[in-house]
């Protein structure tokens, strides 16, 4: 009788979790145990980034909305304070496409904020 060996279940295995690793520097990318922990830990990355790309966007686009205000002669607080009570619910990803793509949609925004923090 043949003796079975775990032959290609385990190549296809390993063959799987080498794939992951291409484009790893050095022994990451062709030695096993050295591939599985360094894919490991970019699943444990990739895992941690995910939430943490949500957090820099809304970072950057205060930043982008903030100079553009500042530009208009208001703080970017001042600005959010007097679109909030004049009602303008936009979100701070879509103020920033404006306050880039169009400038004069943008100014309208920081005359209605500034009218509102008046009165």
């Amino acid at each position: 009788m043949p003796r079975a060996v775990d032959g290609t279940r385990r190549k296809d295995r390993r063959k799987k979790l080498l794939k992951q690793a291409k484009g790893y520097w050095g022994r990451r990318s062709t030695l096993h145990r050295t591939a599985k922990d360094a894919v490991a830990k970019s699943f444990m990355y990739a895992y941690r980034d995910r939430r943490t790309k949500k957090r820099e966007f809304r970072a950057l686009w205060i930043t982008r909305i903030s100079a553009a205000c500042r530009a208009e002669g208001i703080t970017y607080s001042r600005f959010i304070e007097g679109l909030s009570k004049s009602n303008v619910e936009l979100n701070r990803k879509a103020l920033s496409n404006l306050a880039i793509e169009d400038r004069d949609a943008f100014r309208s925004l920081v005359t209605k904020a500034k009218e509102k923090l008046e009165v």
